[in-house]
């Protein structure tokens, strides 16, 4: 199944919004990265996307502390220079409120001062199978967990689901990449997810995904996962990266029962004592408890900070890979936002690791797949927009008022 778009962003347009039941065809710089992972050995059946150079027997190790490396700190200059046009503006001292920092954060992501408005939002959702939803730890039944996740994964490719219908509204695309729908990873409460080399593989298509959706112009970048399971999974990697217990990580995910959820509580503790030992090497912590899906988005996210594209960060399953790339390149979280807060427990002890604020609170939206960050895009777009249209004192024709307070 090849990575779908609705539409797919040409370079010289402005995006159109996300239409039910249409697709584009593939750029060819998107066509050489919308590889999937074979369900057979997990290589890719596309371009190899190497980041690095390879051997005669294939691509050399990720290296990730020169990867780290090439993520740099956004833009001060550029802040200053915001934030000076912010206090000029024709409002109270501050009277824009948060949606300053936001204009300030998008400013320095962007490397520049001059605002403008946000035109190519893009939301990529990353699909896979879980061998842990053979536990029962979701809504689904055991049974029908791959064949829920591949029509999930063609509702949204199709411009359905939450994602379509916000992606819509809020003028952003959509864009599917399958990595192992159909699939599944290993039981992780018993055996390891992956192959290291696996998890290779598909960590270097996220890289891919990264540079094509930086190529093509997108201005803030909203990753995502769609997956039965995908939450134990998240649960698991929150768990062992913030130290917390089990229960403390472990929510109702998908909405399920009591008894469902005890099950995911035990599979998540036993997934946290096979990862644990493993802490201190992403890669392999991956392998052993997270997934292809996971690895890809892990390095999709790495590569959008290191491209220097704003990220706009969904749910718990994002969150918790924006956590791994947090201990691989500590200044990655300098260039994300948090989306909606859901009420996965995980979510938002994530979102602490990180020093994060979610845009939206209160709401208890369970629904992620690329809904929770796209519910927290128009606060994105109204301060760059604001910050863009708003005349200052002088081009107003206003003066300044006196007594106005800079604090």
């Amino acid at each position: 199944m090849d990575a779908s778009e609705n539409p797919t962003p040409e370079p010289a347009e402005p995006p159109e919004p996300v239409e039910a039941a249409q697709t584009a065809p593939e750029t060819a710089a998107e066509s050489e990265v919308s590889a999937e992972v074979s369900a057979e050995d997990g290589t890719e059946t596309g371009d190899e996307a190497a980041v690095e150079t390879g051997t005669e027997t294939g691509p050399e190790p990720l290296n990730l502390d020169q990867l780290a490396d090439q993520a740099e700190r956004p833009d001060e200059a550029a802040r200053d220079q915001m934030r000076n046009r912010l206090a000029a503006l024709a409002v109270p001292a501050a009277g824009l409120g948060r949606l300053e920092e936001l204009a300030i954060w998008l400013a320095g992501a962007r490397g520049s001062g001059e605002a403008r408005p946000i035109e190519r939002a893009r939301v990529v959702v990353f699909a896979g199978d879980h061998g842990v939803a053979a536990l029962g730890v979701s809504a689904t039944a055991p049974d029908q967990a791959q064949a829920v996740t591949a029509a999930r994964v063609k509702q949204i490719e199709d411009g359905g689901g939450a994602v379509g219908v916000l992606a819509r509204l809020h003028g952003a695309t959509v864009r599917v990449v399958d990595v192992s729908v159909g699939s599944p990873s290993g039981r992780v409460d018993k055996e390891d997810a992956a192959t290291r080399e696996e998890i290779e593989h598909a960590f270097r298509l996220g890289m891919a995904v990264a540079d094509a959706e930086a190529d093509s112009g997108a201005d803030v970048l909203i990753p995502a996962l769609v997956g039965v399971g995908a939450s134990t999974v998240a649960s698991v990697l929150a768990g062992v990266l913030t130290g917390k217990d089990a229960a403390a990580v472990t929510g109702r995910g998908s909405g399920v029962d009591d008894t469902a959820w005890m099950r995911k509580c035990a599979a998540v503790r036993d997934a946290m004592r096979r990862g644990r030992p493993v802490l201190g090497d992403q890669l392999e912590l991956l392998a052993k408890v997270g997934g292809r899906d996971f690895a890809a988005l892990t390095g999709f996210l790495l590569q959008a900070v290191i491209r220097r594209v704003p990220v706009l960060l969904d749910g718990v399953t994002t969150t918790s890979c924006a956590m791994l790339v947090q201990r691989i390149a500590y200044r990655s979280p300098q260039w994300l936002l948090a989306g909606a807060l859901s009420p996965e427990p995980a979510h938002g002890s994530a979102l602490d690791r990180l020093s994060l604020v979610p845009l939206v609170e209160g709401y208890e939206v369970r629904q992620s797949e690329g809904a929770l960050g796209l519910l927290a895009l128009p606060m994105l777009k109204a301060a760059a927009a604001l910050a863009a249209e708003l005349a200052t004192f002088d081009e107003a024709g206003i003066p300044e008022p006196v007594l106005r307070s800079r604090v």
